[in-house]
């Protein structure tokens, strides 16, 4: 018999903290690496050295593991991180980290929307007034009122972009909860890593010994955040540690100020408090029964 599964929420809350530490760290070396190399190397390593982490991890039970239920939404899945990541590369480019960070937080919001056509859900009132704010602070983010499209150009419609296509990830997570979450980690590392590695022939630099090490240090960021993440959702229940997902603000305002010396307005703190706000209440209401939503 199996040993009885026991939950520790402290740990899961640990693991949350360290899931998001990776993910800013990742993001704040892809931001560095693509002042030097183009955003298809960055994000070539980004998947060919998380790769390496998935299999690693799956060990010896790699071939079962590789097996999916789902083959095809797996695939479909792979497809939409991998674009999510280019797009999101692509903004960071030329917008702060924290801005980008905050952006993304608008996934929950789009989750909710996109549950509606694609899942078949039921939103009622209190989560579209959620919604709504979760909007008004995106665009207190992005202010297109300054300089035509916004105070940050052009990078901030590729991170628009970059959530809509992690809520279609998000969505398509739920159905292949079926599958090994390894198996899910193994699928979209692998792939996006095929699909790079025919693309990075032909925007190649030879990368210095300090780079190098750069290149290899975002794809193990990337994979073990997304293993501490199970962790995370096995220690505790959901409802205890998705909330601390938001500790990626922290951690993106302190990279963004050590390494570039950004630090975010009293704009771009407002409109995060209201998306995260929003994003949290969302949250809240889907745990509820159904008639109660």
């Amino acid at each position: 018999m199996a040993p009885e599964h026991r939950e520790n929420r402290t740990a899961g809350i640990l693991w949350m903290l360290a899931t998001m530490f990776c993910f800013i760290a990742l993001d704040a070396i892809m931001k560095h690496l693509m002042e030097t190399y183009s955003l298809v190397q960055v994000t070539w390593a980004r998947f060919f050295f998380a790769t390496i982490v998935a299999i690693v991890a799956c060990g010896p039970r790699l071939s079962t593991i590789a097996v999916s239920r789902h083959p095809k939404q797996q695939l479909l899945r792979s497809v939409l991180l991998m674009s999510t990541t280019g797009m999101f590369n692509a903004g960071i480019r030329t917008t702060p980290l924290t801005t980008g960070t905050t952006i993304m937080f608008l996934n929950p919001i789009l989750v909710t929307i996109l549950s509606i056509p694609l899942l078949g859900e039921k939103v009622g009132l209190r989560r579209w007034i959620g919604v709504v704010f979760g909007f008004i602070g995106a665009v207190i983010v992005v202010r297109p009122w300054q300089e035509g499209i916004g105070v940050y150009g052009h990078g901030v419609v590729f991170l628009l972009v970059a959530a809509f296509l992690n809520a279609n990830y998000q969505i398509l997570t739920r159905k292949v909860r079926g599958d090994d979450p390894l198996t899910s980690l193994l699928y979209t590392a692998a792939a996006g890593a095929v699909v790079t590695t025919l693309m990075v022939p032909w925007f190649w630099i030879w990368p210095a010994a300090l780079d190098w090490l750069l290149l290899m240090a975002s794809g193990l960021a990337g994979g073990l955040g997304h293993l501490f993440l199970i962790r995370s959702f096995r220690a505790a229940p959901a409802s205890v540690v998705a909330p601390f997902s938001y500790s990626s603000l922290i951690w993106a305002a302190l990279f963004g100020f050590v390494i570039w010396g950004d630090w975010p307005d009293l704009w771009t703190w407002g409109g995060a408090a209201l998306i995260i706000g929003s994003g949290l209440y969302i949250f809240h209401r889907e745990r509820l029964p159904d008639e109660k939503r």
